[in-house]
């Protein structure tokens, strides 16, 4: 299986189970790994025998930036969701930073990731 990566996508999102998560939001960086074959497209030279990574972007961006919920595993399911929507795509890593989660230590990041593929 053929990878397309994306790396670092931002968007600001109302995510979390604390009221000030939802009221305030904060920003939350999706990285994929979209699984697929690439031969199709590259033996015709056809963006519409692959994935179209700028149109996955915005989409994936529009998830976070949309209706919230409680759960990252929640919002990292729904990008899985919405990058499998797409034909040429058979599987799916996505790995959800919220690097300004309400911990009271000192971190870095907090991430889950989840790998996804068709039935």
């Amino acid at each position: 299986m053929d990878r397309v990566a994306l790396r670092g996508l931002r968007a600001r999102g109302h995510h979390g189970v604390f009221e000030r998560e939802r009221e305030e939001g904060q920003t939350f960086i999706v990285d994929l790994d979209l699984g697929l074959d690439t031969r199709p497209a590259a033996d015709g030279d056809d963006l519409a025998r692959t994935v179209h990574y700028g149109v996955v972007a915005e989409e994936v961006v529009a998830v976070v930036a949309g209706e919230p919920v409680d759960l990252i595993e929640t919002l990292a399911q729904r990008i899985a969701d919405t990058c499998l929507a797409h034909a040429a795509v058979r599987e799916v890593e996505v790995v959800v930073h919220k690097p300004d989660a309400p911990i009271t230590v000192p971190f870095d990041d907090v991430t889950i990731t989840i790998k996804r593929s068709r039935a």
